[in-house]
């Protein structure tokens, strides 16, 4: 993908080389209020999707675990207790802000020792080839610029035999369900922004988005086309979140 090249931030077509700005304006906002937003948003289901992505990890200790996309650190604040003093947990975001809120969200919460905090581009990850035994993005690839980039760059730096899981946000399967979810995605969640967070647009760009992202099975191809194997999701609350897995 070229420079000169279009992409979405959200339902808006933009140079692709401006999309990272506008996504980083977004997360700028709302860094300090995404945790109670998320509660807010998912009425707390969030913490369920995430428990069953672990789950799905197979970690154990020793392991190296990458976490792109981390923000606030609900993932690998898990995964550092799992991984044991030998092993290393890396949570890396794009965004200064969102990692430091995170970095201070975890110090405060007492975890540390084999956490490490890494300002990274999930399309240009900054990590030897084969390093990581598991890697996880949650509710983070809808919002990178080349997605297929970053697929592959997460696939060189997995180990063989490693797993990458991608939570993310995805289509419902029922229309009526669908229906509902475009109405309070519309017609809620902005709102809900404005009085939490004082920021309607960033919310209303975040809707937009995950209407942009790929369904369930484009995703899984694109896993297999950027070398992932035994690729496969699981759909949760009725499609409106998929966990999809693949191994190297």
């Amino acid at each position: 993908m070229s420079d000169n090249d279009n992409t979405h931030f959200g339902y808006r077509e933009v140079k692709t080389d401006e999309k990272a700005g506008l996504v980083a304006g977004v997360f700028d906002s709302v860094a300090t209020r995404y945790d109670v937003m998320n509660d807010l948003m998912s009425a707390g289901i969030h913490r369920i999707w995430k428990r069953f992505t672990i789950e799905l990890s197979g970690v154990r200790r020793g392991n190296r675990v990458l976490d792109i996309a981390g923000g606030t650190g609900d993932l690998a604040a898990k995964f550092a207790p799992m991984t044991g003093d030998e092993g290393e947990v890396v949570l890396a975001d794009i965004n200064a802000n969102m990692l430091s809120v995170g970095r201070d969200r975890l110090m405060d919460r007492g975890v540390s020792g084999n956490l490490y905090y890494v300002q990274a581009d999930a399309q240009y990850l900054p990590f030897p080839d084969d390093y990581f035994d598991c890697i996880t993005i949650a509710f983070g690839l809808r919002n990178v610029t080349d997605k297929d980039l970053a697929l592959r760059s997460m696939h060189r730096v997995l180990k063989p035999g490693g797993r990458l899981l991608v939570l993310e946000f995805s289509k419902p399967k029922n229309p009526l369900l669908s229906r509902a979810y475009d109405a309070y995605s519309f017609g809620v969640l902005p709102n809900i922004g404005r009085l939490v967070a004082g920021d309607s647009d960033s919310y209303q760009y975040l809707a937009e988005s995950i209407r942009m992202h790929p369904d369930q099975d484009t995703l899984r191809e694109m896993m297999e086309n950027a070398g992932f194997l035994r690729c496969d999701y699981h759909n949760m609350t009725g499609g409106i979140v998929a966990v999809h897995r693949g191994f190297k």
